[in-house]
């Protein structure tokens, strides 16, 4: 708990009809930490529940935003935001992180859907401010679901934003094969939003030959485990630097495996999708649960292992701890 934050809700207010933004600021006054698009924090709710939330807006603000929709399907997340959370409540948050960076491009394509604009919002406005053209296509169920719209209606100098409302005919599917176009060297992709949206840009992209490289994506969604009996596959998790071994059961992860025996692990999400617990494999064939890292990073020479979800092919796994 050592880089937890203290944060005041300083403000709450509606983005459309489905969204709140939230404001948070240092309790003792101070800046928070800095950060860059595509960063998030895990939110620690009083109701005792943990969530990873994307920052957004711009980067040079003293505290934070945050913009949480209502999930019909909520897990409880959702529903505490909206439903409790109130101005001058007091919060725990992490210190941000980012699986999402915004490289270095000579233009840039920024593909949203719902939910998905808060960490494409705040890459719209630092491409805006360091000059590099832009384009964001916003996809969403009716324009008065839109979050930040007002904000993305304004005039940029070098960038262009097109709201896509699928209640007018303007859906995802139909859309998508036209707001792609054919890959460029010094054009990338940004693509955040609920899975099946990112599935079929990724899918598009393949088909106009994109390379992986190009497209990037974020998503706060675990990975549904693979389908047959490798989910019930038992291995050993060996540590490198101690040469300590256990067994790793089906009914448990290496995370907790390793907690109960006294390793300490940087737990967050527990689902795969932060990477706070990515570790470096020496040794294994990793059987990858995660959707933090691409797949490109999951076949390199050098792997990181998601402690919390992914598990072994191999009988044992050795691990750079």
């Amino acid at each position: 708990m050592g880089d937890m934050l203290s944060v005041i809700v300083d403000g709450l207010w509606r983005q459309g009809n489905k969204s709140l933004a939230v404001r948070l600021v240092a309790e003792n006054g101070e800046a928070l930490p800095d950060w860059q698009p595509g960063a998030h924090i895990d939110v620690h709710l009083p109701c005792g529940i943990v969530r990873q939330y994307s920052l957004t807006g711009p980067c040079g603000d003293e505290g934070y935003l945050i913009c949480v929709g209502r999930e019909t399907a909520s897990r409880g997340g959702s529903r505490y935001i909206h439903e409790t959370l109130r101005p001058g409540q007091r919060l725990l948050i992490s210190s941000p992180r980012n699986v999402f960076p915004l490289h270095q491009a000579e233009r840039v394509l920024l593909l949203a859907a719902g939910i998905g604009i808060t960490p494409l919002y705040a890459m719209a406005l630092q491409l805006e401010a360091s000059g590099t053209p832009f384009t964001l296509h916003y996809y969403v169920k009716s324009r008065e679901s839109a979050a930040f719209i007002r904000e993305l209606s304004r005039l940029f100098h070098n960038g262009e934003c097109a709201v896509h409302a699928s209640c007018e005919g303007e859906s995802p599917r139909t859309h998508l094969a036209q707001d792609l176009p054919a890959p460029h060297a010094g054009l990338h992709v940004y693509t955040c939003g609920p899975a099946e949206f990112m599935a079929k840009v990724r899918e598009v992209a393949t088909a106009n030959g994109w390379a992986e490289t190009h497209v990037h994506s974020e998503a706060f969604q675990p990975v549904a485990p693979p389908a047959g009996g490798e989910t019930h596959n038992v291995f050993t998790v060996t540590l490198a630097s101690t040469g300590e071994r256990w067994s790793v059961p089906a009914d448990k992860t290496i995370a907790q495996v390793l907690l109960e025996n006294g390793v300490a692990v940087p737990l967050s999400c527990e689902m795969g999708i932060c990477g706070a617990c990515l570790t470096p494999v020496i040794d294994g064939v990793v059987d990858h649960r995660d959707t933090v890292q691409s797949e490109a990073e999951k076949g390199a020479v050098d792997q990181q292992v998601a402690l919390c979800c992914s598990r072994s092919h191999s009988g044992e796994l050795v691990i750079g701890l």
